[in-house]
């Protein structure tokens, strides 16, 4: 007889943590680990790797968002992108290995992935994360995962230790901890193992994030792990600056706001942050780009044009770069009390100053910078109420115990979320592409514009790009129809382009068709104007005003040029994690990535090749960066002679 060791409550040695682990459970792991940043690739590589080693044993995970760097392409791209890689996420980062098989279709047989929100793009090729999928809104993960017997739940977490014993921060991941292993309690279920590694450089949080000892059943603190996860600070372009001015206007002062991740969400920051700090410029910008006043008409009953006074309360599912920077410029800074007669009191404008307990952000999970992880830490030491990390049922819905109170703090709510294209009735499409490919996720996206219907002065607005590029050359994101919806029609609110702001709330049919149009790219009016009047839906007689006729990107960069000049709208809003040769070098790599995907853009490319003009101001540095100064093979000297063309070309 073989006497199996008990699992221990303390490991620093994640091999024999994993090892333990997969003997005091059996042969099958049924593994639930938070999205994002809280997952501890270290513990589930270890838990991979010894299931992937015997046939006998199977491992079923239930995930979401698994951070992986990206795996750059031979060429140019990893003579850019592998230097960069290894700088700013440190040579001893961990990627998950099942996510890296996963994307190449090669998990073993014993190993089943299901993720209800994707790495955007990332897994687009790959048929077993595909299949695996599972379409959810965030605030029913928790209770679909208690029907799934997990036995395994591992988490990264902060610890601290005190006169009163240790304490667990769940940190960046109380979203769906706290309700999953609630509802197995009310469901009178198995409890799984629940397993805390705890990573040294996670802020720890206090109030909901904070649990007891006796709440994990196992400690695993390896001596050494990597640097946590740090997103890299992305460029913003004239298109999407020009966005987020529009959609700057539709914050009401005093009110709440959600906000996303991404470009758009940058500029968005970015365009409230110059309403706070130069008001007077970012309201020329607005005329600029809104001569007719279509966007200061809303912006009069809906949002506003002056600084913020009263401030915004954040309550977004996601904590990011963003509403930090609104926290620095006095922006985010409106509490709001976990109790109803004081935030009665707040919004009545009768509540001291002094009242302590008051929160401006409330989130479900955080994931940016190691600035932000900074932010959030030194925050939490200064002002431990500041900050209220929680589960996602308690930010992104209304109902239950805290919906009175919730509707209160929520006051002049505005949420923006972004997406991939919407149809001219209004539905959008976010997650997934018409042959039912899944480019990410619902996650909690339809959460918030449902929530937007359900408040009385709330509002949710998407916010797209107009076009986009395809290997067919451009493409308009505004549809008649499309074959997928995140959103149906019949919970359109507000959308915003680069041109401009469509009001789509209770509007008929041709009244929305029309303002979708009103934000459209000129160049695709006349094909969407004609296949909606050939369904019946908009008035023959209509025509298309001619200042609509102007809505095409030289427009924007001529529109808002003398602002650019002025360093209002930098291309890194926030700072940069490249160096200086390196921005120097994103728009020719940019470009020559552009231009290889169609037969148009392959001839340019040709013609670049055979005369690619006179030497570059910087060219020498650039060459140097990506070791193409003295190429020695054919390839080589092919991929200097396309970086010099980029690099010469006329902007």
């Amino acid at each position: 007889m073989i006497l199996r060791m008990p699992i221990e409550p303390r490991y620093t040695d994640t091999d024999a943590c994993a090892r333990d682990l997969v003997d005091e459970l059996g042969a099958d792991l049924r593994i639930a680990a938070p999205l994002g940043l809280g997952k501890p690739h270290g513990l589930l590589n270890a838990l991979y790797r010894l299931t992937a080693a015997d046939t006998s044993r199977s491992l079923r995970l239930y995930t979401a968002l698994s951070l992986t760097r990206p795996q750059p392409a031979p060429g140019l791209e990893q003579r850019f992108l592998g230097p960069f890689l290894e700088r700013h996420f440190g040579a001893d980062q961990v990627d998950p290995q099942y996510a890296l098989d996963q994307a190449r279709d090669a998990l073993p047989s014993n190993v089943e992935v299901h993720e209800f929100y994707l790495q955007s793009g990332a897994l687009l090729h790959s048929r077993s994360a595909q299949r695996s999928y599972i379409s959810q809104n965030y605030t029913h993960v928790a209770r679909d995962l208690v029907v799934q017997d997990i036995n395994l739940l591992v988490q990264l977490v902060a610890r601290r230790e005190g006169p009163d014993g240790v304490h667990y921060s769940l940190s960046c991941n109380p979203d769906l901890t706290l309700d999953f292993l609630r509802q197995v309690q009310l469901a009178n279920r198995q409890r799984p193992i629940c397993v805390a590694v705890v990573h040294p450089d996670l802020p720890y949080l206090g109030g909901d994030a904070e649990v007891a000892e006796d709440y994990f059943d196992v400690e695993l603190r390896p001596e050494v792990l990597p640097p946590l996860f740090a997103l890299p600070r992305l460029p913003v372009d004239v298109a999407e600056y020009a966005l987020g001015l529009h959609a700057s206007a539709l914050v009401k002062d005093g009110g709440c706001l959600q906000i996303g991740i991404g470009a758009l969400s940058d500029a968005l920051v970015k365009a409230l942050l110059l309403r706070q700090q130069d008001n007077t410029l970012w309201r020329r910008a607005l005329v600029a780009l809104d001569p007719a006043g279509a966007t200061h008409a809303l912006a009069g009953w809906l949002g506003g044009l002056a600084p913020f006074e009263a401030g915004l309360y954040g309550a977004s599912e996601m904590v990011m770069d963003g509403f930090m920077h609104l926290q620095r410029a006095g922006i985010l800074k409106r509490r709001s009390w976990d109790n109803l007669a004081l935030e009665r009191a707040s919004a009545a404008g009768r509540l001291a100053d002094d009242v302590p307990g008051g929160h401006y952000l409330r989130g479900a999970f955080f994931l940016g910078s190691r600035e932000l992880y900074e932010w959030l830490g030194a925050t939490e030491a200064a002002d431990p109420d500041a900050i209220d990390m929680c589960a996602v049922s308690n930010v992104n819905q209304l109902y239950g115990d805290h919906q009175a109170l919730a509707m209160l703090q929520r006051r002049g709510a505005r949420f923006f979320n972004t997406c991939m294209m919407a149809t001219l009735l209004g539905a959008a499409v976010s997650d997934t592409l018409e042959d039912g490919a899944v480019v990410s996720g619902v996650g909690g996206q339809y959460n918030f514009v449902a929530m937007a219907h359900e408040l009385p002065d709330g509002r949710s607005a998407l916010l797209l790009r107009s076009t986009r590029v395809s290997r067919g050359g451009i493409e308009s994101n505004i549809r008649w129809n499309y074959g997928q919806t995140t959103i149906p029609r019949h919970l359109r609110d507000i959308v915003v382009t680069e041109y401009g702001v469509a009001d789509l709330r209770g509007k008929s049919d041709s009244e929305c068709i029309e303002a979708m149009l009103s934000v459209s790219d000129a160049r695709f009016l006349d094909a969407l104007c004609a296949e909606a009047k050939a369904h019946g839906k908009l008035a023959a007689d209509f025509t298309i005003p001619a200042a609509w006729r102007r809505h095409r990107p030289r427009y924007l960069r001529e529109t808002l040029a003398p602002f650019r000049q002025k360093g209002l709208l930098p291309k890194f809003p926030f700072g940069s994690d490249f160096t200086d040769v390196e921005q120097r070098l994103l728009p020719a790599l940019d470009w020559l990535k552009a231009n290889a995907v169609s037969w148009r853009g392959k001839l340019r490319l040709l013609g670049a090749l055979v005369r690619p003009g006179e030497p570059a101001a910087g060219e020498g540095e650039a060459l140097a960066r990506m070791e193409l100064t003295d190429a020695a093979t054919l390839a080589d000297r092919l991929q200097r002679r396309l970086l010099q063309a980029a690099l010469r070309r006329k902007l």
